[in-house]
């Protein structure tokens, strides 16, 4: 079985994080964004990935090279030379689709982390029968979105709306399909919307079915939500395998540290904490709702809350860092400093405090 995922352009909204990697290998949960999906495909048998991308393919296959080993799966490029939109790539990706078998294949969002309930979709695909399925998933407010409306029943959507003015339903396409070959007929190479243009077609010929998924959604492509969605996935890794999770007197709710991460005494971490490896946390440190990847170094009382700080950046002693506020790569902090809600970029020293939101170039 193959799966295309679409990778896309340059990952602006989680600017300045992007400005060093590639958005899907930007850690999420100490873990490469497109890894998590990459591992939840593989589990259920797919043995082939392709990656539709149009922003440095190099640098994304040489990084995923040492993963194809470790995983057993075969993982390729599909690059495009101007953007093609969400049905585009499928197209330009045909014949790397396509095989005798005549499965359907898996296509996803590079920006969606959930449980990925995929063994579920693929059953509940071939109950229906049609010629498409689509993942759906429950919002509280669905007039920021496009909303499916479907049969209760059997999940056969009838129609989209586009952020609906009056009530319609609550169900948004959740970016998880599974798609037999046929679909590809119906899509030309050039730059078009699947969720615009392929799938209401698909729905009027009464051959697209949606499923709800169970458990938790999020869309991580800008920092808001990717600290919410950091949120519900460590929820749901309680859920599933709280061993994985930290414990002791030092910490607050879900937190996960990795195992060659050092953190000093006195601190108070957590909820909903990343700490990446290398990192060291000092003594007296408090952090929350946050993320810190790969090399940070925070120093003595420093308290850092619903941010994220970039690799190997460092936050000085007693130095407060809170309200989004977003460190590049190799970004310092200096000691008694303020940020709420700076977002710097990549290489540079904070010398004096950061009042209001803003971006330090």
């Amino acid at each position: 079985m193959k799966a295309l995922i679409l990778v896309g352009g340059f990952g602006t909204r989680l600017r300045p994080l992007t400005l060093s990697v590639p958005k899907p290998l930007v850690e999420f949960a100490n873990k490469p964004m497109i890894l998590h999906q990459i591992e939840a495909l593989k589990e259920i048998g797919v043995t082939e990935v392709v990656l539709a991308i149009n922003y440095q393919p190099e640098v994304m296959l040489n990084f995923l090279k040492e993963f194809e080993a470790k995983l057993g799966i075969k993982i390729t490029c599909s690059q495009e030379t101007e953007p093609l939109g969400t049905a585009g790539p499928l197209a330009l990706a045909r014949d790397k689709l396509i095989d005798d078998s005549g499965e359907p294949f898996f296509v996803l969002n590079s920006d969606v982390i959930s449980e990925y309930p995929l063994k579920e979709m693929i059953e509940f695909h071939k109950a229906h029968r049609g010629e498409a399925s689509i993942m759906v998933t429950k919002v509280d407010e669905p007039s920021k979105y496009g909303v499916v409306v479907m049969e209760e029943s059997t999940g056969k959507v009838e129609r989209f709306v586009e952020k609906p003015k009056i009530f319609v339903g609550n169900k948004i396409n959740a970016g998880i399909y599974l798609l037999n070959p046929s679909v590809l007929n119906r899509i030309e190479l050039r730059p078009t919307s699947i969720e615009k243009e392929v799938f209401p077609k698909i729905a009027a010929d009464k051959q697209l079915y949606a499923m709800i998924l169970p458990g938790f959604w999020m869309d991580i492509g800008q920092p808001r939500d990717y600290i919410t969605g950091l949120r519900l996935y460590l929820d749901s890794l309680r859920k599933k395998s709280s061993s994985r999770l930290a414990n002791g007197p030092h910490v607050v709710g879900n937190v996960l540290v990795d195992e060659t991460a050092k953190i000093g005494d006195g601190c108070l971490i957590g909820p909903d904490v990343a700490i990446g490896p290398g990192c060291v946390v000092e003594s007296g440190v408090r952090l929350s709702r946050c993320t810190v990847m790969r090399g940070v170094r925070i120093k003595k009382h420093a308290c850092i809350s619903s941010s994220i700080i970039g690799w190997h950046s460092t936050v000085g002693q007693w130095a407060r860092v809170e309200n989004m506020t977003i460190l590049g790569e190799d970004v310092h902090v200096c000691d008694e400093i303020y940020s709420n809600g700076g977002v710097v970029l990549p290489h540079k020293e904070i010398k004096s405090s950061i009042l209001k939101p803003e971006i330090v170039m």
